[in-house]
């Protein structure tokens, strides 16, 4: 009787026990969830809140398998949040994982969706960075995701690509040392990820293979921002041996006298090229009577004929001006006389026009005049459907068809929804100042009154003869032409400097900081950076280099990039006398500008 007694007190007391939900400190919530991902591997999240009276009750066994969002974060996230979560998502990577500063940087600043996933998972609004740097020490994340996400693949692709039964980066030595040799290279890291998606094969070669491959084509005679250009394009150009279609179409390019490095200066990251077509197309224009130097002037002024859809254009715009009754050599003569009707755009503008005056009733053999006598406006500008037409003019379709028949000109430039009525018409409302930077960016690669020309035209600044002297003495420093031209792209404010300070930065570049000259390839905006940081902050560095509390040669973008605070945090508190020199080089500053 006595031991029932005992256990029944016992008992009570356990039950008010359970009922006393106090905690002075935070508390850590436990629950087992499988990441939802092909690696299967199963881990212990641990959630954790502020401090405050909860009541989690336990979840059953198939809740515990997905991942219940209930924090704050799980539909917003500010931009302080943010920011802090991606400090936490650094350090984790950097110090606790020991990846390259570069490396962390890049995955934390780039990997948006898998952060917001990441900051779903703790429940404190405050002290963000904090909370998720102490969340982050009991629960490994499974490193590929946000890795995948800053190369480029979208979270809805990462299911394809996401290694079985591996979470660390460290886990895939040899792919992560074929992603280091493309990075090595001076490919960006924003075209590596559509490089795995298309062919993953190359991130298996063993060490060294791919950077002979790389190599295999400077051989050819290419420039090393060519090789960049078309491989982040054309990945499959890795696999195998030298493609040999590609060759050819280098052959022929040399032949017509455009030079092996043309493509480089034209070729677009967001395309992809089909060099067999390429070559027919070629064959093609050669066979309809276009001499070498005709396809050399034809390609010159409208690079797209060939880039933009590998030539597929040519094709399809020839065949519907034969059907139309058009001869061959009509043809031949348009094509020469408006060379940019073969861009994407344009074809697709004739072809809407073409569809428009079938649709209004004409016959084939008058669409064949329309189209002869006014092809340059036709290609120029889109056309509002024949209902809108007949409304503004309110007419019938049979009046619409006998106007177009009187006077084709005027009808179809008020069925046209651009403002402006051709490129003659645009190009002569503008002053010689224009023309001369529109001649400027035609040397660069723009398509004539494009959109990205317009874009160019208002982030360039200066005349045109200006432009093209500081574009000359960025190519005198020693830098190849074609990689100026991805410079300028990349980081059109360059341009916007006189030549006086551009030659200043390269030489503190090259003769000061004893960086080479290529460096500027990765990282373009050096050249738009003040002196003033770039000589603080560089300063400060070779100062830690000569303490050696700093690694050589860090990249450029890694000690002008981050923000001051970040610098200081990560080049300046490392040593102890680290912040002592940082006020006194402030101060040199202060007393050189009086």
């Amino acid at each position: 009787m006595l031991m029932i007694r005992i256990h029944k007190r016992v008992s009570k007391m356990i039950a008010q026990l359970n009922n006393l939900v106090l905690y002075a400190k935070p508390v850590v919530h436990e629950r087992t969830t499988c990441m939802q991902n092909p690696s299967f591997v199963c881990i212990d999240f641990r959630r954790f809140s502020s401090s405050r009276l909860t009541h989690h009750p336990k979840a059953s066994l198939p809740d515990s398998t997905q991942v219940v969002t209930t924090s704050p974060f799980a539909n917003r996230v500010s931009r302080t949040a943010r920011n802090e979560g991606q400090e936490a998502l650094f350090d984790y990577l950097h110090c606790t994982r020991s990846f390259g500063f570069t490396d962390a940087e890049h995955i934390s600043k780039n990997s948006p969706k898998f952060l917001e996933n990441l900051l779903s998972k703790i429940d404190s609004e405050n002290e963000v960075a904090r909370t998720l740097s102490r969340f982050l020490r009991y629960n490994p994340i499974n490193e590929f995701e946000p890795f995948f996400e800053s190369l480029g693949l979208s979270p809805s692709e990462l299911p394809l690509f996401l290694p079985r039964h591996l979470m660390y980066l460290s886990d895939d030595p040899v792919m992560f040392e074929n992603f280091q040799a493309l990075c090595d290279y001076g490919i960006p890291r924003s075209n590596i990820g559509r490089m795995y998606k298309e062919a993953r094969e190359i991130f298996g070669y063993d060490y060294g293979v791919l950077a002979s491959k790389l190599q295999a084509y400077e051989y050819l005679g290419l420039s090393k921002g060519t090789v960049v250009k078309l491989v982040s394009c054309c990945p499959l150009l890795l696999i195998g041996g030298v493609n040999n279609e590609f060759v050819k179409f280098l052959e022929k390019l040399k032949c017509l006298g455009l030079g092996m490095d043309w493509i480089g200066g034209y070729a677009s990251d967001n395309s992809t090229y089909n060099w067999n077509r390429m070559l027919d197309t070629m064959d093609f224009l050669d066979h309809v009577g276009y001499t070498k130097e005709q396809m050399c002037s034809l390609f010159q002024r409208n690079p797209a004929l060939l880039l933009e859809g590998s030539g597929k254009n040519v094709y399809v715009l020839f065949g519907r001006l034969l059907k139309l009754g058009l001869e061959m050599n009509e043809v031949y003569s348009l094509f020469m006389q408006y060379p940019q009707v073969l861009s994407v755009k344009c074809t697709r503008y004739l072809l809407q026009a073409i569809d428009y005056l079938i649709d209004v009733g004409m016959a084939t053999d008058e669409i064949a005049d329309v189209v002869a006598n006014d092809m340059e406006f036709l290609s120029s500008s889109r056309l509002k459907r024949p209902n809108t037409v007949c409304r503004e003019l309110k007419v019938g379709r049979d009046g619409l068809l006998q106007i177009i028949r009187e006077d084709p000109s005027k009808v179809l430039r008020l069925a046209s929804k651009s403002k402006a009525s051709t490129s003659k018409q645009v190009v002569s409302r503008v002053p010689c100042n224009h023309l001369e930077k529109t001649s400027f960016l035609l040397r660069l690669g723009y398509a004539e009154n494009s959109e990205e020309m317009m874009k160019a035209l208002k982030k360039f600044r200066g005349r045109g003869d200006q432009l093209q002297e500081r574009f000359d003495c960025l190519v005198e420093a020693g830098l190849d032409c074609n990689v100026v031209m991805n410079i300028i792209k990349q980081a059109p404010m360059v341009l916007n400097q006189s030549k006086e300070v551009i030659v200043k930065k390269i030489s503190c570049l090259t003769n000061c900081l004893g960086y080479p000259l290529e460096s500027l390839e990765a990282f373009p905006a050096y050249l738009c950076y003040d002196m003033d940081r770039i000589n603080l902050r560089f300063s400060m560095y070779m100062w830690l280099r000569e303490k050696r509390a700093a690694k050589p040669m860090l990249s450029l973008s890694t000690l002008l990039a981050c923000s001051d605070a970040r610098f200081a945090r990560y080049y300046v508190d490392i040593h102890p006398e680290g912040p002592a020199m940082w006020e006194s080089l402030k101060n040199q500053k202060k007393l050189s500008a009086k």
